[in-house]
């Protein structure tokens, strides 16, 4: 399981990190908020870590735009101690649970075990467009009987499609929801990794699901379809 650390003490981060690979986790670490948000959206991670004060962005304000974008990793914030108005704070803006600073070690690793077990929402049950299935908590892509290994941006990009699937997305839609709202790079970047999709998702399956529509966006599936 893979841990996102969004922790600007860097001593305190780089702790956190340790005691979580050394519990059999997979741990990074960042350290500011706008670096934090970046990483989340990639959706390359099965839990988050988020404090409070961060330069940047606050984690008020991570986490409250990761679910805007229907980011559901779990998250726990950390908040001050004694701070039950972050503590409400944290919860309405969609944090799973928070611990107070400072905090124990134990029960950190073990608040973080009891999310992994609660990830029952609706928006981590496998998404299905005929044949093809994304697996959302185990991060998973297959085809038929076939795995289908995609790198962290392309499972993004494909979530993103397959939870509207027959619908059309747009091309802004989708550099907001896979590469965030601050991205300022080439727009044609969606392009460049539809293709990538493509080539794994479709061509080796003698399949053309995934679409693009001039002008308007790219679709997976048939007009009116639904993602099971």
């Amino acid at each position: 399981m893979r841990v996102l650390v969004i922790e600007d003490e860097v001593a305190i981060a780089d702790a956190v990190v340790r005691g979580l690979e050394a519990e059999g986790f997979e741990a990074r670490a960042v350290h500011d908020g706008l670096t934090g948000l970046d990483e989340a959206r990639t959706g390359a991670y099965d839990l988050i870590v988020l404090d409070i004060m961060l330069p940047g962005m606050n984690g008020y304000k991570v986490c409250r735009t990761l679910r805007e974008e229907e980011v559901w990793t779990p998250i726990l914030m950390l908040t001050a101690k004694d701070g039950e108005y972050d503590e409400a704070e944290a919860l309405d803006t969609g944090a799973d649970d928070f611990l107070s600073k400072p905090f124990s070690f134990v029960v950190l690793v073990a608040r973080l075990r009891a999310l992994l077990r609660r990830r029952s929402d609706a928006n981590l049950q496998p998404l299905e467009v005929e044949d093809l299935v994304l697996d959302p908590v185990s991060r998973t892509v297959r085809r038929g009987e076939a795995d289908i290994p995609l790198s962290p941006r392309e499972f993004a990009l494909l979530e993103a499609l397959m939870r509207h699937a027959g619908e059309v997305v747009s091309k802004l839609d989708l550099l907001e929801r896979v590469w965030g709202e601050e991205f300022e790079g080439d727009p044609n970047v969606v392009e460049v990794y539809v293709g990538y999709l493509r080539r794994k998702i479709d061509r080796p399956f003698g399949r053309n699901d995934l679409q693009t529509l001039r002008g308007e966006g790219y679709r997976i599936g048939r007009p009116g379809a639904s993602a099971a």
